[in-house]
């Protein structure tokens, strides 16, 4: 008869990997609460957002904090400058091309304005609609540098984010504001720069992860009592 492979562990190795899986066990417990606090948080992120988004419009903050004033709608009133526009590499619902970046000179500083998106064959200004003023919109804050698989290149006049201090010093402009305005429609439905297109849309998958760590809880600690209750009979 073959020997209870149980039988010859030492007791000390036994505890060990109790204490262990008890230990998994919290872990996951503890994974699947802070998901829980996730979804509680990104649930209240999403309704500020589209109180925000979708209210009356406001000022423009005196000191801006994206974590209360991103997505904030706004109306401003300034002056559109007569310098060229920026060009911010874009991906759309409706296809590939730019945003088109205009800097408005307002009472707190220079304002960058998304102006609207323009496909490839329509980048040259002299194929736009002139902007009218006031203008309204959502605040966004700035993007520095680029993106993860691509860096701006203002040496070039090459932009792949709206980085409004670069694009200001690119422009020889002082006092870039913080943030730029994703404007509403400038211009009539068939002009371009085409407004409006934010997209306001945020990631919510904690409860599904929630959801795989008390699961994954509850596995581990069916299978923990199994072995317990196995290895109590062995000793019967």
């Amino acid at each position: 008869m073959s020997e209870d492979p149980a039988a010859r562990r030492p007791l000390w190795i036994t505890v060990v990997l109790l204490g262990l899986s008890v230990a998994l066990i919290a872990v996951f417990l503890l994974l699947g609460n802070w998901q829980i606090r996730r979804l509680a948080w990104k649930q209240d992120l999403i309704t500020a957002v589209d109180e925000r988004a979708f209210g009356d419009p406001a000022d423009l903050p005196a000191q801006f904090d994206p974590e209360r004033h991103a997505y904030l709608r706004v109306s401003v009133d300034g002056d559109f400058l007569d310098v060229a526009p920026i060009l911010v590499k874009a991906v759309t619902e409706i296809g590939p091309g730019y945003w088109v970046m205009s800097p408005m000179k307002v009472e707190a500083g220079i304002l960058w304005v998304n102006r609207g998106y323009v496909p490839p064959d329509l980048k040259d200004p002299g194929q736009w609609a002139a902007p009218a003023t006031p203008v309204e919109g959502l605040l966004r804050p700035d993007a520095p540098g680029g993106t993860v698989m691509e860096r701006n290149r203002p040496d070039a006049d090459r932009w792949v984010s709206r980085d409004t201090q670069a694009m200001s010093a690119a422009r020889g402009l002082d006092g870039a504001l913080p943030y730029f305005l994703d404007a509403d429609p400038l211009t009539g439905p068939g002009d371009w720069p085409r407004g409006g297109m934010t997209v306001i849309s945020f990631r919510n998958s904690h409860l599904a992860y929630a959801l795989t760590w008390y699961a994954m809880a509850a596995l581990f600690a069916a299978a923990l009592v199994y072995v317990i209750r196995t290895g109590l009979k062995g000793t019967g």
